[in-house]
């Protein structure tokens, strides 16, 4: 900045431009401290540069900063551990490895073959148990029908000789019948009539005479009917067989 002009001081010593000539000259301009001058001008000039040069590292530790946080989150968007691979294994070591996993695989094979084996012979006893205890159960009540069927049938001889003889007539004749049919429907089937053929297995021959009238053993006459249950036999008929000439 620089200062309003004022008049010399006449009794100011040393020397000095134009300090010769007369007070009644004209008034000089005088510039004192030309430094301080220069530093009142240069001052705000150095501010700003020092305020650009602080701005200026500030920014760029801004932007290196942003460049850090964009690598940083680039790198964040990778999920999990980082991948590293695995050093190979030696061909020597994996051959070691495969062998012992071969021996239980085989071991393991032999194992479910005789589970499957154990499983097929228990399924297949099973089914012959089954069929087994069917038979059985069905021989069992066979042999129980049977058995109270033959106990009866003495009443059954009987019935038949009231019959032959013409006994078996009214309500008497009809709890015959009743029972007869009653008896059937267990499997009773009576066998031997006049003029069968003579069957050693079904026939008990009590008598043997010779006829013109025959051309192979036949049953004559009929003493005693015979019973079967189903295919079982309960009782021969008891017969006289007449025998060819």
């Amino acid at each position: 900045m620089t200062d309003k002009p004022r008049a010399a001081d006449p009794d100011a010593t040393g020397s000095a431009p134009g300090a010769g000539k007369d007070a009644g000259d004209e008034p000089r301009v005088v510039i004192r401290d030309k430094r301080k001058l220069g530093k009142v001008t240069e001052q705000p000039a150095a501010d700003a540069a020092a305020d650009a040069a602080a701005d200026a590292p500030a920014e760029g530790l801004v932007e290196e900063a942003e460049v850090v946080v964009d690598e940083i989150d680039g790198e964040a968007k990778v999920a999990g551990p980082p991948v590293v691979d695995a050093p190979a294994e030696p061909k020597g070591a994996a051959d070691k490895t495969a062998a012992p996993l071969g021996a239980e695989l085989e071991s393991l094979r032999t194992d479910l073959g005789e589970r499957t084996r154990d499983l097929q012979r228990v399924t297949a006893e099973y089914a012959n148990y089954r069929k087994r205890v069917d038979r059985d159960r069905n021989l069992v009540q066979e042999q129980a029908t049977g058995t109270v069927l033959t106990a009866l049938l003495p009443i059954l001889d009987d019935l038949d000789r009231a019959r032959e003889h013409g006994d078996l007539v009214g309500p008497f004749g009809s709890v015959a019948d009743q029972l007869t049919t009653t008896l059937g429907k267990f499997g009773l089937t009576a066998f031997g009539e006049t003029g069968d053929p003579f069957d050693p297995t079904r026939h008990e021959a009590v008598a043997h005479q010779t006829s013109a009238d025959v051309t192979e053993p036949t049953c004559v006459q009929v003493m005693r009917r015979g019973y079967q249950l189903g295919e079982r036999l309960l009782r021969p008929a008891m017969v006289a067989v007449a025998d060819p000439e």
